[in-house]
């Protein structure tokens, strides 16, 4: 079962253009699908789900489309937080949150303080987000950090810069899905997905039902996760912790 699930929720618009309804129809009856997610999430044990719902690039959509984005992701925030609290979900933000209006800025934060005790999922929508944003203020975080003293050049590793990237308190994703039929991660969690399963599907995101989740669960489930190693090692049984053998 993995841990943490990220998902590119794509494909509203075309699910409208197929109506002939505006594209905002197509978000609005996408809504649905999220909260399908995170039930499926939560019957599963999946300790946490992040969701790409507004790219950095999305910024350039038609100002209506922008518009009618930001109204419904405000109704969703009120509608929605009564419930997530009830059920123990912490939802929290990743991006650049102040390109957004301060009344919705404040939703947020209010929303992140009000769930976060819990831990029954780890609900994290990606909104204003990019991968190579994340990248560049994990590297900026570290120069002033090198600039003030605190850090030496050659203390900068992996580690270190990994811990300065969105969600690095939690496991990276094991799995990703993609809705929509496109086979590309678009800017989403380019350091966090390096050695993630990738799953596509044709379905656009408002058609997602639990049937298509459990087809990527059980793909994933018959992959074989090597992390660079091979076949063999993987397969070889952990040595003997000779900490807790008797004398």
């Amino acid at each position: 079962m993995p841990r943490h699930l990220a998902i590119i929720m794509d494909g509203n618009g075309r699910w409208a253009a197929r109506r002939r309804r505006p594209r905002a129809i197509g978000h609005r009856a996408g809504a649905r699908a999220v909260n399908l997610c995170i039930d499926w999430c939560v019957a599963r044990g999946i300790g946490a789900l992040t969701l790409f719902a507004f790219s950095s690039e999305n910024w350039g959509r038609p100002e209506d489309e922008v518009g009618a984005l930001m109204k419904l992701f405000m109704g969703a925030l009120d509608r929605e937080i009564d419930e997530l609290d009830r059920r123990g979900i912490r939802i929290r933000f990743i991006g650049e949150r102040t390109r957004f209006a301060p009344a919705l800025q404040a939703r947020m934060a209010t929303a992140e303080s009000r769930t976060a005790r819990h831990a029954r999922l780890a609900l994290n929508i990606a909104v204003s987000y990019g991968g190579r944003q994340d990248i560049a203020a994990a590297a900026r975080s570290l120069a002033e950090d090198v600039a003030a003293g605190r850090l030496r050049p050659d203390d900068i590793d992996e580690q270190l810069l990994g811990a300065r990237v969105a969600l690095a308190e939690l496991p990276p994703p094991d799995l990703f899905i993609r809705t929509g039929g496109d086979v590309r991660i678009s800017n989403f969690l380019l350091w966090q997905l390096a050695y993630t399963e990738l799953w596509f599907t044709d379905t656009l995101w408002p058609d997602l039902d639990a049937a298509v989740l459990d087809r990527a669960l059980a793909d994933y489930a018959a992959r074989e996760r090597r992390f660079g190693l091979t076949s063999a090692q993987v397969a070889a049984p952990a040595p003997p912790d000779t900490d807790t053998l008797d004398a």
